[in-house]
């Protein structure tokens, strides 16, 4: 049989201090700054990406939802992120009892290289994902895999060990030739530098720390794209990236809202909010005597004002999070799990552990001060901001909390000593979002995967029944038990759902909204189809 494959409907990051450098840059810019796109043309772009990849290999994690532009997954998805075919000529058929799927490809597909791509590809691509030897930071999503083979030229089968009903979403994946990989070390391979893909774009030069230019494939089996040249600058900075902008260096680029919102009303521009499913949120650590138990991480919750945080930091473009399943995920959000602001509550829970406050006002018990550092990446405004408003909200409950600027290297570091705000997050399915992040499985595994080391039974429970079921009212059950476990004993203090903002040059036809993944304007964004877009004329 045909599965059915429903995507998300669509019903249809960041409080920054500008200054008056940037207002004069920016006044600056929208008198001198041309409003046509950098080529004339429209046919070339040029984005100011908040984020470098440290690989292009899809096997060690680049975009895995697909959209990478290098790339083509077995499955892709519309507007809408409904799946439909692009390696695949249809979409999967699936065994009566769910372990069983089978994918024709779609016929004359050839890699950059000129080779054909074959089973024998898709098969290494899954294998690779999977072999502990890889040591793919995405192996975790693909656990249902037991095997998966080669019928013929042109068939694929994979055989799961569990019924899983959201392994369609995993057929995103970028599928990469087995020629160019096999008997290599693929986390020190030159192809991660060097890819050789089917996508509408090509490699052309990537300078480490400046830029990546692609080129448009022409024989992409989906048709050249008009938009032929595309330059990626690599500016971590929102400031930078907001003053290059405002210099007439970018045709397009991520902003924080506060930053984007300069650009409303300037004259050949436009400013792009998509929803997202992407959260900004503290991983409180299991270990620390201020979050060792439900009731201290309750109050934890409680304390923080997030509504403010939307309104002030965001600028309205976001909504509080309480859990990592985000609103925009209408099919699985139980919008009666959250977290009221309120620090009488808060402060009721705390003295009702022992932690009461000392004569600077700060908790403590037996002889153990309230202290809980939050970190957050240097680089990112919007993390910082957030940092400080929450540690500011938790002072002000008598926990010594400070925002500390931080490497992501850091911040794992210490994971188990301080609280990090952290992102993640995609509208695509529960499972992938939540089950790595809270399992109790994954507590001691390390790396981005269950960082505080939170172990909740009723959780493991829940999310377990959501993985291994295929009913989806059973699933749906299933999250929602998870959402109400979770909020009585948080493992996290989710923060905020983002809105994504934008900001483009006025040029091009095509583009179309889309709910977005934890990502950093680079292969996500408005941008998401940019193959599809036609200069204007």
């Amino acid at each position: 049989m045909t599965i059915q494959l429903p995507g998300v409907q669509i019903r249809l990051s960041r409080r920054q201090q500008a200054g008056w450098l940037l207002l004069a840059v920016t006044a600056t810019a929208a008198c001198s700054a041309p409003a046509a796109p950098a080529s004339g043309d429209g046919t070339s772009i040029v984005i100011g990406a908040a984020w470098e990849p440290e690989n292009l290999n899809p096997i060690l994690g680049y975009a895995p939802n697909g959209a990478s532009k290098i790339f083509d997954g077995l499955l892709d998805r519309d507007a809408d992120l409904t799946l439909r075919p692009a390696l695949a000529a249809t979409l999967p058929t699936v065994s009566a009892d769910g372990l069983t799927w089978t994918v024709d490809l779609r016929p004359g597909v050839r890699f950059s290289d000129g080779s054909p791509v074959t089973a024998e590809d898709v098969v290494f691509t899954y294998r690779s994902v999977v072999a502990p030897e890889s040591q793919s930071p995405i192996a975790a999503e693909f656990e249902a895999l037991e095997t998966v083979r080669a019928v013929d030229t042109d068939t694929v089968e994979f055989r799961l060990s569990f019924a899983y009903q959201p392994w369609a979403q995993r057929m995103a994946l970028g599928i990469v030739p087995r020629h160019a990989l096999a008997g290599q070390d693929i986390a020190t391979a030159e192809f991660n530098r060097k890819p050789i893909g089917t996508g509408p774009y090509q490699l052309v030069e990537w300078r480490a720390g400046e830029r990546m230019t692609l080129r448009a494939n022409r024989d992409y089996y989906r048709g050249a794209p008009e938009v032929t040249d595309v330059t990626v600058i690599f500016a971590t900075d929102d400031n930078v990236r907001a003053q290059r902008m405002a210099a007439g260096d970018f045709d397009a680029t991520a902003l924080p809202p506060r930053l984007a919102r300069s650009y409303e009303d300037r004259p050949g521009h436009q400013v792009i909010t998509n929803r997202s499913a992407d959260y900004r949120g503290m991983g409180l650590p299991w270990d620390l005597p201020i979050t060792s138990t439900p009731q201290l991480r309750r109050a934890v919750n409680l304390a923080i004002d997030r509504q403010a945080m939307v309104d002030t930091i965001l600028a309205g473009k976001g909504v509080p999070a309480a859990t990592p399943i985000s609103p925009a995920m209408t099919d699985w959000h139980d919008p009666t799990a959250t977290f009221a602001f309120d620090r009488a509550e808060a402060g009721r829970l705390l003295d009702a552990a022992g932690w009461l406050p000392g004569p600077d006002g700060v908790r403590g018990k037996d002889g153990v001060r309230a202290e809980l550092p939050v970190l957050y990446p240097g680089n990112d405004v919007l993390r910082k901001e957030l940092a400080i408003a929450a540690a500011s909200d938790l002072s002000a409950v008598g926990i010594s909390a400070r925002a500390e600027s931080a490497t992501f290297e850091q911040m794992l570091e210490r994971r188990t000593t301080t609280a990090g705000v952290w992102g993640g997050g995609d509208p695509y399915d529960p499972d992938s979002a939540i089950y790595s992040l809270l399992h109790s499985r994954y507590a001691d595994a390390g790396g981005y995967q269950n960082m505080g080391r939170y172990q909740n039974p009723a959780v493991d429970a829940a999310l377990d029944t959501g993985r291994r079921t295929t009913d989806t009212a059973e699933r749906r059950a299933a999250y929602r038990s998870f959402q109400q476990a979770y909020v009585a004993d948080p493992g996290w203090a989710f923060l905020v759902f983002l809105d994504h903002t934008y900001v483009l040059r006025d040029g091009w036809n095509g583009l179309q909204s889309q709910v977005e993944p934890h990502d950093h304007g680079l292969v996500h964004g408005p941008w998401w189809n940019l193959e599809q877009w036609t200069p204007v004329r």
